[in-house]
């Protein structure tokens, strides 16, 4: 049955179609579920960074750094620098994975109404949408792999920094 034959066919058939979207709506919610996870990882490191960055320079208390603690600064601030826009592509990855949210639901209520107002022409609109949520999915697929190789450059650079 193609999607767009709504006139001739009954209620369960259109509720089966609007299920559709629902499927990548449901597979969005668990993108953004991992996404949002590592979203917090990322913030509580960046957080956990600033204090040590604040207790180092605390300690510091005006006199030259030692040695060590030169180089853990220098560390810390390489890495926040790094994570700042690591944090910019999760927070990407999640807007676009919940846009595709809205864009899949909206899609859904117009499968419905192409039943319920069969005088109403909807389905490029509606084959519109969907393709629209997919590319927001891709969209966000594209910042979650960017944001996975900032994170083993950090990780490498922290590694090596401490060698």
């Amino acid at each position: 049955m193609l999607l767009f034959e709504i006139t001739n066919v009954g209620i369960p058939q259109v509720i089966q179609q609007m299920l559709a979207p629902g499927v990548m709506i449901n597979a969005c919610g668990l993108l953004i579920l991992g996404i949002n996870n590592k979203y917090s990882n990322v913030l509580s490191r960046m957080r956990g960074l600033n204090e040590e960055k604040r207790r180092l320079t605390l300690k510091a208390g005006g006199k030259e750094f030692a040695v060590e603690d030169n180089v853990r600064l220098e560390s810390i601030s390489r890495q926040l620098d790094n994570l700042i826009p690591r944090a910019k592509l999760i927070r990407n990855a999640t807007l676009a994975y919940s846009f595709a949210i809205a864009v899949f639901v909206v899609t859904s209520l117009m499968i419905g109404l192409a039943f319920f107002m069969p005088g109403f022409d909807l389905k490029n609109l509606i084959l519109s949408g969907f393709l629209l949520g997919m590319i927001t999915v891709i969209t966000g697929v594209i910042f979650a792999f960017r944001e996975a190789q900032k994170g083993y450059d950090i990780i490498l650079y922290e590694i090596q920094s401490h060698e």
